[in-house]
Formats: C-alpha cells, sequence, structure tokens
C-alpha cells in the first residue's frame, strides 16, 4: 500500500481488526473490500480460522436461508442430505457477507436476529446451533438512503454500524497503480506460466493516468490479458484496451441506437429494455451486464424475473 490514503486505512485496520466489532466496508465495485476484509481476518485472533465470502447480491433469495444457515435433509425438494451453510463453515473464522445492501429484506430479519444470540437452526431443523465466527460487512454505497426508502432495516443498519471504513477508489490513490501492477504481472505470469511482458514508459503512464472505473478488478483484469497475449513482447499503447488508449475513464459499450433501445418512450419502459439489450449483448451473462450498467447483480436479476413474468402473462 503505497497511497496515503491506503496507508490510513491500513493503520486503522491494524487498530479495529483484533477487536471484536462490528467492521463495514464501503466502497465501489473493485475497489479491493474483499482483499481488505481478508486483512482483517488476517490481523485479528481468529486468523487461524476460515475467511468465508458471501456476495449477498448474486444468491437468489429462494436460497439465502439455506446458503447462510444450511439446512436439514428432506428441507425441501432437492434437499437430499444434510448440508452445512457458510456461518457454519466460517466457525472459529470470519464470515464476509459483501453487498449486504442487497440482502433481501426477509434475511435482513433473520440475520439480525442471529446478530442478537448468536444463535441459529439449519433450515428444516430443530435444534439452535450456537455460532463462534466475526462478520464484517460490506457495501457499495452508504446504507442511509436505503433505510430511509424501506430497502434495508433501521434496526439492522444501527446493528452493523459499529467501526465504518471508506475504501477509496483506485483513481483516488494513483500511487498504488504501480506496485499493484508488478504485483499482478508477478502473480498472473506465474499462475498461467508465461514470461512476463515488459511495459514501455508510455503504458506506465497510460495505466497510471486512466481513471480506472471498475477498480483493482479492472486493473488486473487488463494485466491478465497482457500477460497471456504478449507474453515476453514488450507491450506498447498499441496493445492495450481502446479505453486506456484514448484515456476514457468509463466503461465502454454500445450506444442506445447500437442496442435498439427507442429513447422516445416513458422512462420505466426504456430503462428496462437497455437492461434486457445490455444483457444480450453480454450473451446472458449478468455479471458482467451490472458492471457495464454500474448496478448491481440483484437488480439485474429482479428484471429478469420480472420480465419472464411479463412474457408469460402475454396471450
Amino acid at each position: 500500500m503505497h497511497s496515503a490514503a491506503m496507508r490510513r486505512l491500513d493503520r486503522t485496520l491494524a487498530l479495529v481488526a483484533p477487536k471484536e466489532v462490528a467492521i463495514t466496508l464501503i466502497g465501489e465495485s473493485g475497489s479491493g473490500k474483499e482483499v481488505l476484509a481478508r486483512r482483517i481476518h488476517e490481523l485479528s485472533e481468529r486468523r487461524r480460522g476460515p475467511f468465508i465470502p458471501i456476495n449477498c447480491a448474486a444468491i437468489p433469495e429462494a436460497l439465502f436461508e439455506s446458503e447462510l444457515f444450511g439446512h436439514e435433509r428432506g428441507a425441501f425438494t432437492g434437499a437430499n442430505e444434510r448440508a452445512k451453510g457458510k456461518i457454519e463453515a466460517a466457525s472459529s473464522g470470519t464470515l464476509f457477507l459483501d453487498e449486504i445492501g442487497e440482502m433481501p429484506l426477509t434475511m435482513q430479519a433473520k440475520l439480525l436476529r442471529f446478530l442478537e444470540n448468536r444463535r441459529y437452526m439449519r433450515v428444516g431443523g430443530t435444534t439452535k446451533i450456537e455460532a463462534d465466527i466475526r462478520l464484517v460487512f460490506a457495501t457499495l454505497r452508504p446504507l442511509e438512503e436505503d433505510v430511509r426508502t424501506g430497502r434495508f432495516r433501521a434496526d439492522l443498519y444501527y446493528r452493523i454500524q459499529g467501526i465504518v471504513l471508506s475504501v477509496p477508489a483506485l483513481r483516488e490513490r494513483q500511487a498504488d497503480i504501480a506496485p499493484l501492477t508488478e504485483q499482478f504481472i508477478e502473480q498472473l505470469c506465474a499462475r498461467h506460466g508465461t514470461t512476463r511482458p515488459r511495459l514501455t514508459r508510455n503504458v506506465t503512464a497510460a495505466l497510471a493516468s486512466y481513471a480506472w472505473p471498475g477498480n483493482v478488478r479492472e486493473l488486473r483484469n487488463v494485466i491478465e490479458m497482457l500477460c497471456l497475449l504478449h507474453a515476453g513482447a514488450t507491450i506498447r499503447m498499441r496493445d492495450l484496451p481502446p479505453a486506456l488508449r484514448t484515456g476514457t475513464g468509463g466503461l465502454p459499450g454500445p450506444s442506445a441506437r447500437e442496442l435498439n433501445v427507442s429513447l422516445e418512450q416513458p422512462l420505466e419502459s426504456m430503462v428496462a429494455e437497455l437492461i434486457e439489450a445490455v444483457i444480450t449483448a453480454e450473451h446472458g451473462n449478468q455479471t458482467r451486464a451490472a458492471e457495464r450498467l454500474q448496478i448491481s447483480v440483484r437488480t439485474i436479476q429482479r428484471h429478469a424475473a420480472a420480465s419472464r413474468r411479463a412474457k408469460r402473462r402475454k396471450p
């Protein structure tokens, strides 16, 4: 961590990580919240236990309770044997709940009840189980607005608001880009068994000046592409993705005309068409569609479900 912002954050982590207090990390997608959550785990007394991450936006609502608490055999159709939940898997360690703001309201109530007594039952079970875990939370944005609009429970919000730490976006810590680039080159060349490429000064400058809307995750993906396609070669400006060559900081994507989205229609309909068009452009990959639209995967999933229901209603 070379930037002043990250050095300050690391000093704060060193103070709070050994304490059993609730910690919530706030930062953009790809900014490194899970890496910092692992850092909290490694600095804590639970470092010898497991670190178990959950992306709350990626779990279908119907499966969330089973994913978190586990289930007994026969609890529901397809439950052919007992299964541990993530809480049980994280015993003596740390459970990281990423994108906590996307957790369904029904699960928020059950999580709150668990936080109050650290006891739970598997789905379909009758025996209460004691949990010995530490929880770390993360969110893309402050939750105050979600509390005001009723999308997030106020009592749960105040329960997890122990230590709140802001994770700066990569564009706000330019000094970290060069060391992260070097770290990724070393790691990814070793993983793929490729010879490390050489970067020209212009390429290094382009990496440093780019806004990185996808943050550390985007930087890693770019470096991986370069390590695979230009192993052992000198990487020049022409080898970089178009956005880095031009210095534009936005996510590249087709225009409304290219997506065949009409702008002369009600906003709600236009948004629905745009989401569906981007999903199609990404060949059904909802995660990539969410990244391009800079919305959550759960929003994409809600739209897809609503679209399927609307199509079924049509004569």
